[in-house]
C-alpha cells in the first residue's frame, strides 16, 4: 500500500532520485530545479509517496502570483510531479496531486497552476486557465497545457498573468523549446 505524506528534512536524496528516474534526461534540471525553490523561499508544499519504506513519488508546489488588476495575488504552482517509471500507472501519481490540492486548499490559497497534459490532468478535476481568465506565463506553454484548478479562496476578480517565480525563469523550464513545442502545438491543433 502506498502511503502519501510531508516530505521530511531526510527524504532530499530521495527526491532528487525521483527526479532522476521520473524525468530522464532532464532529471538533474529537475533536481536544480527543487534546490532553486527551496533557496529561493518559494517552496510551500513537498508530499511524496511511500512504497514499503522507499519514496516512490513527489509532488511540490511552491508560490508564484497572478498580476490581477486589483492587486498581486500568490498562487501556487504545482511543479514537479514525477512517480518512478517502475511504480507508474498504478494511481500513484494521481493519488499525489489530489493531495497535493487538498493541502493547497488548506493552505488557503485561491487556484493552484500546471503545465501538463490536458487529457490527464482534465479527468482529475484541471481546466484550461484562458477559461476562468489566467494568461499563460510564456507562449512556450501550449494553451491547452496551461491547467488550473480553483479552490474556495478564489475571488472573481483573481484574473490576470500567471507570474511564474525567479527559478523557473532562470533555470529555463518554463514551458517548451522547438521542436518539441512545434510538435505539440500540431497535435493540439489536429484535435488528437
Amino acid at each position: 500500500m502506498v502511503e502519501v505524506r510531508p516530505a521530511r528534512e531526510d527524504d532530499g536524496a530521495a527526491l532528487r532520485s525521483v527526479a532522476a528516474r521520473a524525468f530522464g534526461d532532464e532529471g538533474p534540471l529537475i533536481a536544480r530545479l527543487l534546490d532553486a525553490l527551496d533557496a529561493a523561499g518559494h517552496t510551500r508544499v513537498d508530499l511524496v509517496a511511500v512504497d514499503r519504506g522507499t519514496v516512490v513519488g513527489h509532488v511540490r508546489l511552491s508560490r508564484s502570483w497572478v498580476d490581477a488588476r486589483e492587486r498581486q495575488v500568490e498562487v501556487l504552482v504545482l511543479s514537479p510531479l514525477g512517480v518512478d517509471p517502475a511504480h507508474q500507472q498504478r494511481g500513484i501519481g494521481s493519488a499525489l496531486l489530489e493531495a497535493a490540492v487538498a493541502a493547497a486548499g488548506e493552505l488557503g490559497a485561491p487556484a493552484v497552476f500546471l503545465e501538463g497534459d490536458p487529457g490527464f490532468y482534465s479527468a482529475r478535476g484541471w481546466q484550461p486557465g484562458s477559461r476562468h481568465g489566467f494568461t499563460r506565463p510564456s507562449v512556450r506553454i501550449p494553451e491547452p497545457a496551461f491547467q488550473v484548478v480553483l479552490l474556495p479562496g478564489h475571488q472573481d476578480w483573481m484574473r490576470g498573468a500567471l507570474v511564474y517565480g525567479d527559478p523557473f525563469w532562470a533555470l529555463d523550464v518554463v514551458g517548451l523549446r522547438d521542436p518539441l513545442l512545434r510538435r505539440l502545438e500540431q497535435v493540439f491543433e489536429s484535435g488528437l
